[in-house]
């Protein structure tokens, strides 16, 4: 399935897209939430509920195209980040194979859509751009193993990791949580794709393209702690929640590495493409 969070006149609504068509969860169907990370909470049973909702005959509809898409989990619990997670970036950096997950968070103010505006913050002048696949938390757990570690996991989406590179490297410290947590540095979405429909996380073809210019360009097999690994390593440090995401690591290709650099500008348009979950699009305005 692929789920979403659409804009109505009754505010945000949890949906399902479907030949073409999103579905108003709960209009259709009162006993499902209204918010896609409660439809998550409330476990298979919910979800069962969602795969009818096209064959309701008084289900609300909107035709694709003619409704917003926000990100599909705008209120989550927490948003995980994994750094250095593809072998090949890790060599571009400079930086050593991480020997477990390099570890850091942002903040849910940094989410947005499809369509919604990366703002570049004043205070920064080297705003960087990383293609991410995310992991949508879909069962609570801790301390899970690897082999339980998909029993966990609703799914995925698409995601940008916009990172301010003058905060995270050069602030005393290295101010990785500040740099990566500015408003609207996380896109996500468009849709949340369940687990089911990706046979193999770890052979997607990843890519970014800057006004067209294709900048990054890998596949999910340079990862160097699939997902499973991940989520088990994490679930050793705090309970993890329906709804909560793990942005799991950029390929090579960033802007901060290249020679000159490249660094993102207003009137630019960033696209995410992951095979299998379509395309995450933002332009870039000054703040």
């Amino acid at each position: 399935m692929r789920l979403a969070t659409i804009q109505t006149s009754a505010g945000p609504r949890a949906a399902l897209l479907h030949d073409g068509t999103y579905f108003d969860l709960n209009a259709t169907d009162p006993e499902l939430p209204p918010s896609l990370r409660a439809v998550l909470e409330a476990g298979p049973s919910a979800l069962q509920a969602v795969a009818v909702v096209p064959h309701n005959p008084k289900a609300v509809r909107y035709p694709e195209g003619t409704v917003k898409l926000l990100t599909p989990i705008p209120d989550p619990q927490k948003i995980i980040c994994v750094g250095l997670n593809y072998r090949d970036h890790a060599a571009e950096s400079g930086a050593a194979i991480p020997k477990e997950p390099v570890l850091f968070s942002k903040f849910a103010t940094a989410l947005i859509g499809d369509g919604d505006a990366i703002v570049l913050p004043p205070v920064s002048k080297e705003v960087d751009y990383e293609a991410e696949l995310v992991l949508v938390i879909g069962k609570k757990g801790r301390n899970v193993t690897t082999a339980q570690a998909r029993d966990h996991l609703a799914g995925y989406m698409i995601g940008h990791d916009v990172s301010a590179r003058d905060w995270q490297l050069k602030k005393d410290g290295k101010q990785w949580l500040a740099g990566k947590s500015f408003d609207t540095f996380a896109p996500a979405g468009p849709h949340l794709v369940t687990a089911d429909e990706v046979r193999d996380p770890l052979n997607l073809g990843i890519r970014l393209r800057l006004n067209g210019q294709t900048m990054q360009n890998s596949t999910t097999k340079q990862m160097i702690f699939p997902p499973a690994e991940v989520i088990a390593y994490v679930s050793q440090v705090f309970t993890f929640l329906p709804g909560d995401l793990i942005f799991t690591g950029t390929p090579p290709g960033v802007g901060f590495v290249r020679k000159p650099p490249v660094f993102l500008k207003a009137g630019d348009v960033v696209e995410v493409e992951i095979d299998g979950l379509g395309v995450l699009r933002n332009p870039v305005v000054q703040g």
